[in-house]
């Protein structure tokens, strides 16, 4: 739980070089997602990973001046069948570039073996959405285990993101908070708490989310995610659209207010949003987020 705290962050994408460069003193730390930073040839490639090198100049100049973490979509951490040791060896290698103050990924998973083809090793299949864990102890002890090796092989506070679903898993053995619960008390592992991941499961599954932050012990939450959404084919939907959703504030201020110890509030949203959002609408969820963080931290 003790830290430094970082305050207000930005999640990196591709239409914020020069709001960063113009606009620094609206956030307090730039959060990556490195997995847009490299070419990946694919597992078990003679040279697997190439960094692109103009990206790499520019982040290089924002380190100089800002704290920054990492945020992974790639680790595909619940794949039963699958553990990217090269994955994790990459980001033990972007932790050496950048010094992250912690990192996070998902706790879910992407990446399916394809058994479709056995004559080809290595070969996989990607559900190109995020699929929650089953909350079980076969599952639990899975990710213990890699949670385990991940922060052994990088040497820096690693961090798991509750998940978004849009579909039940039906007669779950153990409930979402307790099982986060049991997932850093055995692991050691912090939490990424995502408040709009959490409104969205409240809105398509009628999850309450007064019962789950009432359970969940915020003692492990490190790291809080602000964002946006919209609706499709009868779903409120995680993409990150444009500005914060307005309940999800109510949300930042109970949780700050019972976890004033959490050490960084971080906006995401994708760059197709820019249009609707601007320097100014970028701006205006920084201030809101750090008004609320002045408040009760």
């Amino acid at each position: 739980m003790p830290g430094t705290k970082l305050g207000i962050g930005l999640l990196f994408n591709p239409v914020l070089p020069e709001f960063l460069d113009t606009h620094a003193d609206s956030f307090d730390y730039l959060e990556l997602i490195p997995d847009r930073e490299w070419a990946d040839r694919g597992v078990h490639s003679t040279t697997r990973y190439s960094p692109l090198a103009k990206s790499f100049e520019f982040l290089h100049r924002i380190r100089e001046q800002k704290p920054m973490l990492c945020h992974s979509i790639g680790l595909s951490i619940g794949s039963a069948g699958i553990f990217d040791t090269e994955h994790v060896e990459q980001i033990r290698w972007m932790h050496e570039q950048f010094d992250f103050a912690w990192h996070s990924d998902h706790l879910s998973f992407s990446r399916l073996p394809d058994t479709s083809v056995p004559a080809i090793g290595g070969r996989e299949m990607h559900t190109a959405i995020s699929l929650p864990v089953p909350y079980d102890q076969e599952v639990l002890e899975l990710i213990t285990g890699r949670v385990r090796y991940i922060e052994a092989v990088i040497g820096c506070r690693f961090l798991l993101e509750n998940n978004v679903y849009y579909a039940e898993t039906p007669e779950q053995e153990i409930a979402e908070p307790e099982f986060l619960n049991r997932l850093s008390r055995d692991s050691g592992c912090g939490i990424l708490l995502d408040l709009h991941n959490l409104y969205v499961n409240t809105r398509n599954h009628g999850v309450s989310s007064e019962v789950f932050l009432r359970d969940l012990d915020l003692r492990n939450v490190v790291e809080i995610h602000l964002a946006g959404g919209d609706d499709l084919l009868g779903f409120y939907t995680d993409s990150h659209a444009g500005p914060v959703a307005p309940p999800v504030w109510d949300l930042l201020k109970e949780t700050l207010q019972a976890a004033p110890w959490i050490r960084g509030v971080t906006f995401e949203f994708h760059e197709s949003s820019y249009p609707l959002l601007k320097v100014d609408g970028i701006r205006a969820e920084l201030d809101r987020a750090r008004r609320i963080w002045e408040q009760y931290c």
